[in-house]
């Protein structure tokens, strides 16, 4: 298990968020068959933040996460990164500016390598490509030194993440939160300035769940990389969040801090499914 920082680390907006927006959504909305999954929603993620969403099954947050990664055009509604608008890029366009995602469920090769798959994070760097960097690197001194260099990127994360042990090891043969880490590496080995984690610590025990907790709080503090954070996991949310978004039935209920959030009467009936008194 991943050894606790030792001093506090700096959350709760002290010393790390620098009150500029590098995530705006503007009034979005999107509908499926006339139901509206996510209406009319707005909120800013400020560079630097970990910014958490929740709310009940269904609620519309993974949807965001579709349209900020240009997986789901919104009908309406702005989507801007580090004040340029994205609402109609396409998602290798949307990485290509500096966001990377997670996905609830495992999206990963597993009949590769921790290794391999992790390169193919590394895509969008590649000038040679992913399979030609690989193919022609004893034929190809360009190619060659790219692939040494990106390479090395990918030990970065490697280490970052603890996951020496499964470098060289088939995917299919890892435990389930090893998987969940090494699709967490797929996302940092593209260098992101915001990164999209959704439901990552899902299927996970409580001891893989604290090793999140600390992966999480390591990604903005010792990398800089802006969290937009999905979870059902409260006591996760309430450990790492700057700032919390409550959704119900795709729309707002409210914005604010997590000790704010958790004592909301909305979000205590809509998410927690406690009367108002």
């Amino acid at each position: 298990m991943r050894s606790p920082p030792p001093t506090p680390s700096p959350i709760k907006g002290e010393g790390k968020i620098n009150n500029m927006s590098i995530l705006k959504i503007e009034n979005l909305t999107i509908a499926f068959g006339g139901i509206k999954a996510v209406n009319n929603v707005s909120f800013e993620v400020e560079k630097g933040a970990i910014f958490s969403i929740i709310g009940p099954n269904g609620a519309g947050k993974t949807t965001i996460f579709n349209c900020i990664s240009g997986i789901y055009p919104p009908n309406s509604g702005k989507i801007s990164f580090k004040g340029e608008e994205i609402t109609h890029l396409k998602p290798h366009q949307v990485a290509g500016k500096g966001i990377a995602r997670t996905f609830q469920n495992i999206e990963l090769f597993s009949h590769m390598s921790t290794m391999d798959n992790l390169m193919l994070g590394r895509h969008l760097h590649m000038k040679t490509g992913v399979w030609r960097g690989a193919t022609f690197i004893y034929k190809n001194s360009k190619a060659a030194k790219e692939e040494i260099e990106h390479r090395g990127k990918v030990e970065e994360v490697i280490d970052f993440l603890e996951l020496q042990t499964a470098r060289n090891q088939f995917v299919v043969n890892l435990p389930y939160g090893t998987r969940k880490l090494v699709e967490l590496g797929r996302a940092l080995a593209l260098e992101p300035e915001l990164i999209l984690l959704d439901e990552p610590s899902a299927g996970m025990n409580l001891e893989e769940k604290k090793d999140m907790i600390f992966s999480i709080q390591d990604i903005r503090d010792d990398l800089g990389i802006t969290v937009l954070l999905v979870e059902h996991d409260m006591n996760l949310i309430m450990d790492v969040s700057d700032r919390i978004l409550a959704l119900n039935f795709g729309e707002k209920i409210a914005e604010g801090l997590p000790e704010e959030i958790q004592r909301h009467p909305e979000v205590l009936k809509a998410y927690l499914g406690e009367e108002e008194k």
